[in-house]
């Protein structure tokens, strides 16, 4: 097959818009970080808002062992009852992400962390990450374009498109 019959070869290659959120991510999400633990620090003063930030993820770890150990248990319970553990699974990721924000110093990452993590808010972002699911599967993609200057398809006489 030609490059030029791949639907892929039409054009410049792009990047993913994921991508380029990830790369704006990246440098934004540490300048705010920066930036609110200099405003914490220069309210509270530097050993507080570090003696803050320590408290913070030892909160974080203890709760992430909890509540980790919670969605285990009815993950495996759903899976013996042989249920299907969409809540369960959503769950276990938003803990896994919880978790992960908070081992990152900052109180901006902590506080979507905690999001994350607590029962009573969790089955917010639940929905929210639902939705954003949701949206992305069932976006329908465009059917794949044939290569400039090829007919329908005849097989046998037949036109088979």
């Amino acid at each position: 097959m030609s490059p030029a019959a791949t639907p892929y070869a039409a054009g410049p290659r792009r990047r993913p818009r994921s991508l380029r959120w990830l790369a704006l991510a990246l440098l934004v999400v540490p300048t705010v970080e920066v930036a609110a633990i200099i405003g914490v620090g220069k309210v509270i003063g530097p050993w507080p808002t570090i003696a803050l930030l320590v408290l913070e993820s030892a909160l974080g770890a203890w709760l992430v062992k909890r509540e980790g150990s919670r969605a285990w248990s009815a993950l495996s319970s759903a899976l013996r009852s042989g249920s299907m553990p969409s809540n369960e699974l959503t769950d276990a990721a938003l803990i896994l992400v919880g978790g992960t924000l908070l081992l990152t110093p900052g109180f901006v990452t902590d506080l979507v962390g905690f999001f994350f993590l607590l029962p009573m808010t969790r089955p917010l972002a639940r929905g929210v990450l639902a939705a954003a699911v949701a949206k992305r599967l069932l976006r329908t993609p465009a059917p794949p374009s044939r290569p400039p200057g090829s007919g329908p398809t005849v097989i046998e006489g037949e036109v088979v498109d």
